[in-house]
């Protein structure tokens, strides 16, 4: 099954309402993982980064 939208961004860390106002669903923040892209809990929409933009994580030198 498809998302009913996708959205492009620029960056790993997104937050999502529904986009409905009051007949939304609570804000929720999401991080984008080595996927390139998230799908919302409540209303799946999907978030996908844009070309060139990293994931969330990505290339911060952990361990180093």
């Amino acid at each position: 099954m498809e998302p009913p939208e996708i959205i492009d961004v620029s960056t790993a860390e997104v937050s999502c309402d529904g986009g409905g106002g009051a007949l939304g669903h609570p804000l929720v923040y999401l991080k984008i993982g080595p996927e390139g892209w998230v799908d919302c809990p409540y209303c799946d929409r999907r978030f996908a980064l844009d070309d060139g933009t990293q994931p969330a994580g990505a290339g911060a030198g952990a361990g180093h």
